[in-house]
This record gives C-alpha cells, sequence and structure tokens, in this order.
C-alpha cells in the first residue's frame, strides 16, 4: 500500500496535478463578463416557456426582429447551474473548462513536461483576459479537443470520426462550430502541404494511407458542414459567424473584437509567445513541418487582428514552442534530465504530499472567496443601486441604457423595462451600432433625432458619459439618481 502511494505522489506527477489546479485557481474568477444576465435569463425563460427564442424579446429597438440564439443550449447549462449552485457553480463549472482547455494543450505537448508546463502558463497568462462565465470558454475546450483528436489521428484514424458528433455539440452551444470546420480543412491543407515537401513522417506512409487519410479528412468536412443544420436556426447557422466576422462596429466599438495593444501589459505574454515563434526555429535542431506553420501563421493572424481569438492560438502555439524549446534545451545541453522518472523515496513523497495538499488548500480557499466577494464584484462593474432605485421608483420608460448594461438590466429589469440595447450586438446590427456611437458622443444631432424617434423618458448612463453631461445642463432633463457609477435622468412632465 505505501509503495503504491509513493508511486503515486512521484514529482512528474504532482507536476502535472499542480499545474491542473494552478490553471484552475487563474480561471477561478468573479464573473463579470456583461453578457451573463442576458444569458441566464434567456436560459430561465427557455425552461420556463419550453421553447426557443427566434425574434427579440428583450428591447423596444429591436422587439419582434429575427433573432438567432446560437448560444442556447449554452445559456440551459448556465442557468441550470446557477439554480442548482448559484455563483459558486458557474465559477466551478467554467473555471474547470478553461483549466481542462489548457491541460489538453498540455498533454499534446511531446517532450518533458516541465518545459510543456511553463509554456501552459505563459500561454495562461496570455490568454486570461478573455475569461470568463461566457459560451465561448466552451468553444476554447472544444477546440482544445478537436485538435487533440486531430493529431493523434496520424497514429488512429478512427478518432476523426469523433468530429461529426463534436460539431453536432457544438452547433447548439456556440456559433464558434466553424472554427472547428476551419481546423479540419487546414490540417487537410497542411498535410498536402507536409506531402508536397516530402515531411519525413507524413511522406514514410504509403500512397494508398496518405490517400486514405485525405479521403477521410474530406468526408469529415462535409459530414461536419452536413450536421450543422440540426440546430434550431437551420441553415442560418451558416452564414451567422461570417456575418459576424465581417462586422465593422463589432471590430470598431467591442473591445475583445480590436486588435491587442501590446502598450497594455496584460498582452505582454502573447507578444513574447510570438516573438518567441519567430525566433526559436532559427535556434532549434527541431524544425516546424508545413502543417505546423500554416496553423500558426493563420492563428497568429487571428490573434493580431482580434483580442477574442488570442485563446485559440495559444492552444495551437503550445505544442510547438513547447517541442522547439525541449529541443534547443537538449541540443544546449542546458537539461540533462533523463526520460525515466527518478524514483520516489518516502520523504520525497511525503513533501510532494504537502505541497499538493497546500496547494489544495489555497484553491479551496480561494473559490471561496472569490464566491463569497461576487455581490460586491457585481456592484462595483454593474449599476446595481440604481437599478433598484429604477424598479423601486418606477422610472418612466422608454429607457436608454448604456451597452455594457444591457444584459444586467434585461436579467434585473425584464419584462417590467425592455432594453435600448445590449451585449447582442449581432441582432442590432452595423447601422445601429453605429448610431449609438454618434448618439452616446453627442456627433451632430444624432441624439434628439434617436430621443423623437423612440420617445425616450429616462437615461442611464455613467456619470462621465458625454450625454449624460449634455443631459444634466437641459432644463427638461432631471437627475433623480447619481452615484459614482451610475446616474438615471428622466424627461420633465410639461
Amino acid at each position: 500500500m505505501l509503495t503504491r502511494v509513493i508511486a503515486l505522489l512521484q514529482t512528474r506527477r504532482v507536476f502535472v496535478a499542480i499545474l491542473a489546479l494552478g490553471l484552475f485557481a487563474m480561471a477561478a474568477r468573479n464573473v463579470t463578463d456583461p453578457d451573463v444576465w442576458w444569458h441566464l435569463r434567456t436560459g430561465q425563460l427557455i425552461l420556463q416557456n419550453h421553447g426557443l427564442f427566434h425574434t427579440d424579446p428583450y428591447s423596444f429597438t429591436r422587439f419582434g426582429a429575427p433573432w438567432i440564439d446560437h448560444e442556447w443550449l449554452s445559456q440551459l447549462l448556465i442557468f441550470g447551474v446557477y439554480e442548482l449552485a448559484n455563483w459558486g457553480g458557474l465559477i466551478v463549472l467554467f473555471g474547470v473548462v478553461i483549466a481542462a482547455a489548457f491541460m489538453v494543450a498540455f498533454f499534446r505537448s511531446a517532450g518533458r513536461p516541465y518545459i510543456a508546463g511553463v509554456i501552459t502558463l505563459l500561454s495562461a497568462f496570455a490568454s486570461a483576459s478573455s475569461w470568463g462565465v461566457r459560451p465561448q470558454m466552451l468553444t476554447l475546450l472544444l477546440t482544445s479537443v478537436l485538435l487533440l483528436m486531430l493529431e493523434r489521428s496520424y497514429k488512429r484514424p478512427g478518432l476523426l470520426w469523433l468530429a461529426v458528433p463534436l460539431m453536432l455539440l457544438w452547433v447548439n452551444l456556440h456559433a464558434g462550430y466553424a472554427l472547428g470546420i476551419a481546423l479540419i480543412i487546414l490540417f487537410l491543407l497542411g498535410d498536402a502541404l507536409d506531402v508536397a515537401f516530402g515531411v519525413e513522417d507524413f511522406a514514410r506512409k504509403g500512397n494508398s494511407a496518405r490517400a486514405a487519410r485525405f479521403r477521410t479528412l474530406i468526408l469529415i468536412i462535409v459530414a461536419c458542414a452536413a450536421v450543422v443544420v440540426l440546430n434550431p436556426y437551420g441553415t442560418a447557422m451558416y452564414a451567422y459567424p461570417l456575418a459576424t466576422l465581417r462586422s465593422q462596429a463589432m471590430q470598431s466599438y467591442i473591445g475583445e473584437w480590436a486588435s491587442p495593444d501590446f502598450h497594455q501589459l496584460k498582452y505582454l505574454p502573447v507578444l513574447a509567445m510570438i516573438m518567441a515563434t519567430l525566433v526559436l526555429p532559427s535556434l532549434s535542431p527541431r524544425r516546424v513541418n508545413p502543417r505546423e506553420l500554416l496553423l500558426l501563421l493563420v492563428a497568429t493572424y487571428a490573434a493580431l487582428r482580434s483580442v477574442r481569438h488570442i485563446p485559440i492560438y495559444t492552444l495551437i502555439a503550445i505544442p510547438i514552442l513547447s517541442a522547439l524549446v525541449d529541443a534547443w534545451m537538449q541540443q544546449r545541453a542546458v537539461a540533462k534530465t533523463s526520460k525515466t522518472q527518478t524514483p520516489t523515496t518516502p520523504a520525497k513523497a511525503f513533501f510532494n504530499a504537502l505541497l499538493l495538499a497546500g496547494f489544495t488548500i489555497f484553491l479551496l480557499v480561494r473559490v471561496h472567496f472569490v464566491t463569497n466577494h461576487q455581490t460586491e464584484m457585481e456592484a462595483k462593474d454593474f449599476p446595481a443601486a440604481a437599478v433598484s432605485f429604477i424598479a423601486a421608483h418606477h422610472a418612466p420608460p422608454p429607457m436608454l441604457n448604456h451597452y455594457n448594461w444591457g444584459g444586467y438590466f434585461i436579467w434585473k429589469l425584464y419584462p417590467d423595462y425592455r432594453v435600448y440595447v445590449d451585449g447582442r450586438a449581432d441582432l442590432y446590427g452595423d447601422a445601429f451600432m453605429n448610431n449609438l456611437a454618434a448618439v452616446y458622443y453627442l456627433k451632430g444631432d444624432a441624439w434628439q433625432r434617436e430621443f423623437a424617434r423612440w420617445r425616450i423618458r429616462t437615461v442611464a448612463l455613467p456619470p462621465d458619459a458625454p450625454l449624460t453631461t449634455a443631459l444634466r445642463a437641459l432644463p427638461d432633463w432631471e437627475t433623480i439618481y447619481s452615484d459614482k457609477q451610475a446616474v438615471v435622468l428622466t424627461r420633465k412632465d410639461h
């Protein structure tokens, strides 16, 4: 029995366990995503009404307009977990999802685990700003799983067919399914490049084996594309991801769709990763094959174009960087660690057990702390006091609200109030989003026209919003509530 316990507490295994716990500790954070609120409400109403939404129920500006709720299954999951375990359950669930995505990338990495572990942690820091309780994290995990299946399929071709049921689940969880199909296509093109350039591992296979793989990949792509229609919105889901990517307003006004600003400290880890992929191939004896280069180039472009794509870039880069660093270090004899595990003594096993126990206790304390401070963080990031005032004093609708607060108002005030706008930028469209910016920043007479069009009677905005300042100076408007976070103004009755 003691021998078995000592074997379980080998240093390498403890390192992997601590890496997983560390990733979970990083990912277990307060719920601050502005969209989580309308996800909760939608999941609640789907369960309550036993039906899905096909038109907008939440806004007065787009009420009844066609709405593709591509995250419906994720919303059921989010609300179901919230009902069962409140915020703590959501924090733990998405902490596990995010940690699992990066642990799968870690296990895809060849060579010594300590090198892969360091690269994985760097990647986690690079993408952490995009983490949260949001359906996009499910796409992150499914992407990581798909990459594992595609890479392992060179030795186990049958794994490729698992992509089809994976795609069926994915298309109902999040529109990021398109990324999955794109990755399979990139692997097909990458394999063709490997053959063209005579890459050893793939070129060594016989013509029949290579042809069989190409045929299978083409069939998988067709099958995955075919199951996309098996969702509540049918063929509309084919065009939805492309329409989102082409939206100029989303690129202009939504921070995570913009390019990373490398003047900000939080983007330095991803810059370090990109620089490493440029420098390491010239230093390491390990060569990047054409398929890997293709994946890296596409993922790097996506990450530089949009912050939202940085986590996907890191999942692709982790195994490649790990292999390059491992080969470079072996060449320079910086680390001569044998690949065979050094026998663990009882004393070392005891120390490892203490280390693992200490880290587990820290993790439990952190989750408890984060969960207990959720209400405090909600009040910090969202206008909780202003919402309570609006509900209690029945501020007259229609109400113009801040973009980031729309989801919160849907959760707290719907159906008594419908919102002017919320985080579903795809529903509102580029023209509306451009007009919203013109109203908020007082460009021309846009705000007067918008107020007249919708007969706005109440406004809820941050104190420093240009529109807030302008309305406070007008005799027709009065401030009925104000704090450091929000100002509520109403039009005076004449």
